[in-house]
């Protein structure tokens, strides 16, 4: 069980809503609560991808409280942080295996920029390689793609994964997890409930044909609490 108690069970998680494609979604969001917005760049498959200078123009209009996120498929650390330049997030979402540099070379990089990992929880396995990293970066998000597919899933699949593994993942890291992956406002509390996540991630989940349903978002936010 990790020793710093603000990582223990939270009946209350932050919330990010992902897939954001518009600064009018973006403001819904926040008007709902979201304390963070995810921004898809160029992804290999999966929802919500919208071009870089989208980003940016979403991104330079949110309010500094809220956090944004750019997800990158990058798996170069120069490459990530030229991107972050680009898209002027203040969070990286790194969405795949970092294999080219480091997390420390990145912190170096974007002094002031947060660092997230994403562990797509496929197995047991998945539960060691969240603890290999967890001292390197900012905060890990639990999801349920799959990067080993010859055409990667690195998210929004709208599946659920093992919570079982997430939970045991939150347990022994020190440092916030986001649970991702299937999550909607009739199985959120379940959620919270089972992982005691810092925060929860929803993209298909509040969406009705690709687009934020207002009515879905109500429902989410009552059903958090």
């Amino acid at each position: 069980m990790a020793d710093n108690p603000s990582m223990e069970h939270t009946s209350r998680p932050r919330v990010k809503i992902c897939c954001i494609s518009s600064v009018e979604e973006a403001r819904l969001a926040i008007d709902y609560g979201a304390s963070a917005l995810g921004l898809v760049s160029h992804m290999p498959s999966g929802p919500g991808v919208i071009e870089e200078e989208q980003i940016a123009e979403i991104a330079a209009q949110v309010p500094p409280p809220i956090a944004t996120f750019l997800l990158t498929c990058q798996q170069d650390a120069e490459a990530i942080a030229a991107q972050q330049r680009r898209c002027g997030t203040n969070t990286i979402q790194i969405c795949d295996r970092l294999t080219h540099g480091s997390y420390r070379e990145l912190k170096q990089t974007l002094p002031g920029i947060s660092i997230v990992q994403v562990v797509h929880v496929v197995g047991r396995e998945s539960v060691d390689e969240a603890l290999a990293i967890a001292e390197e970066v900012d905060a890990i998000l639990l999801d349920s793609g799959n990067p080993a597919l010859s055409v990667k899933e690195l998210g929004g699949t709208g599946r659920r994964h093992d919570w079982a593994l997430s939970r045991k993942i939150r347990e022994q890291i020190d440092i916030p997890l986001f649970l991702a992956g299937g999550l909607k406002p009739d199985n959120v509390q379940q959620a919270i409930e089972e992982v005691g996540p810092f925060g929860v991630d929803i993209c298909t989940g509040v969406r009705t044909e690709g687009k934020l349903d207002e009515a879905k978002l109500a429902a989410l936010f009552a059903n958090i609490g």
